[in-house]
């Protein structure tokens, strides 16, 4: 008998798109990602190796989401054969290959070299150098914050012995944030947020402020105003690095450096302390020159902790997330001027009531975003509000919340896809 209507097909596959559950036994979640934008989870694979669960290494919190205070801990090579993510509870890192329909086969998984001390350790933010197949991986402790592995052909990891330091000779501890391979492959930016790990209050949330060896009450927030947040390695064809100059980042608490697509010698930096983005470049010796750091409206208090970016295709505009406020505010760069235009883009997202960021405000723990090639959906990471959220992005830079999907509480971290 035939139907009395006719039942719509699903909306074709897009692409696909990857979080990591972070969770003791760590898994990558596996979505498709539909044309309308919407997700259907396909596939939980666990890395064989564990995250830090709920604990936030940083802070010491038994549980507080953004774990490691960085980013990019999933990424995928730029021939889309291998996705690489980190387990950071045990110091490891996991490599899958990526099937023709997006599914994952675990291959390898190796530690970096670094000890874990306490109850988990620090692995996080991910750069591959597919030229001299290096993956490098960086860790929120030091002093060996950057370690380096050997992809092999079949995609197996070999640690390698190098280690490298963001650290100076006057600030040890220092907290970096996100390691980022320039276009042309010749350097390595590594962002920070702070100078020595800070103390935390009754609550657990971190004090940025200390006694300085004068007396006077000292900001640890790095680049605030020391002009070194920002650390530059040089690449050698085999991978190995040069030790760091420091930059000057023209923010406090350079978290996120974030390469354009069609200027690859200019980057955009969020500033975690600075609350807002600074649009830099790149010389061809390493060195970064910045323009003016242009904020977002802090009248809910500061900082905003505006942490990670998207850049669209076309170099348009830049999608912030703000830990501190539950939202993302979007900015556009015409030439070299960048301007804020969305302030806040998306409504705020509420979580359980349970975390409060450096500024007081209850948040939801935002913290890894991700945006379509297509430039039109972005996918934001909500961890106290156990939710990935997609939004539609509109012509002037808005977002709709049009889709969501389930997460674990408090402990997901980094997104990637194609």
């Amino acid at each position: 008998m035939t139907p009395a209507y006719a039942v719509p097909d699903a909306p074709a596959t897009a692409g696909h798109l990857y979080l990591q559950t972070n969770e003791v036994r760590n898994a990558v979640i596996h979505y498709a990602r539909r044309t309308d934008g919407t997700l259907d989870e396909l596939e939980r694979t666990l890395t064989g190796g564990a995250g830090s669960g709920v604990f936030k290494p940083i802070s010491g919190q038994a549980s507080a989401p953004n774990a490691f205070e960085g980013a990019a801990s999933v990424i995928i090579s730029p021939d889309r054969g291998l996705l690489f993510a980190t387990n950071g509870g045990d110091n490891s890192v996991s490599s899958f290959g990526i099937g023709s329909d997006g599914r994952l086969q675990l291959l390898d998984v190796r530690r970096t070299g670094n000890l874990v001390d306490g109850p988990s350790g620090t692995a996080k933010s991910l750069a591959y150098a597919p030229g001299c197949r290096t993956l490098y991986v960086l860790h929120s402790f030091g002093p060996d914050h950057l370690r380096a592995m050997t992809v092999e052909d079949d995609g197996s990891l070999t640690p390698r012995p190098e280690r490298h330091t963001v650290d100076t000779a006057e600030k040890q501890g220092r907290i970096p944030t996100t390691v980022v391979l320039s276009p042309d492959g010749r350097f390595l930016v590594v962002g920070t947020t702070f100078d020595q790990l800070p103390t935390a209050n009754p609550d657990g949330s971190p004090i940025l402020w200390v006694d300085g060896p004068d007396g006077v009450p000292k900001l640890i927030a790095s680049n605030a105003p020391d002009p070194d947040g920002l650390a530059v390695f040089a690449v050698h064809q085999d991978g190995t690095l040069d030790g760091p100059s420091f930059e000057d980042a023209g923010c406090g608490s350079p978290f996120y450096p974030a390469f354009l697509h069609d200027r690859p010698d200019h980057l955009v930096i969020g500033a975690a302390v600075g609350d807002g983005v600074v649009l830099a470049r790149i010389d061809a010796a390493g060195h970064i020159t910045t323009g003016p750091l242009v904020r977002i409206d802090t009248s809910a208090g500061a900082p905003s902790e505006l942490c990670w970016l998207a850049v669209s295709p076309d170099d348009t505009f830049v999608f912030a997330t703000n830990f501190g406020y539950s939202t993302i505010s979007t900015f556009k760069i015409e030439g070299n001027v960048v301007s804020v235009v969305q302030d806040p883009a998306s409504r705020k997202v509420p979580g359980d009531g349970t975390f409060r960021a450096l500024n007081g405000t209850v948040s939801s723990g935002p913290s890894d975003n991700w945006l379509s090639p297509e430039g039109t959906h972005l996918y934001q990471i909500y961890g106290n509000a156990s939710k990935l959220v997609g939004y539609a992005v509109r012509p002037d830079g808005s977002l709709d919340e049009m889709t969501s999907a389930p997460i674990p509480y408090n402990s997901p971290q980094g997104l990637a896809g194609f």
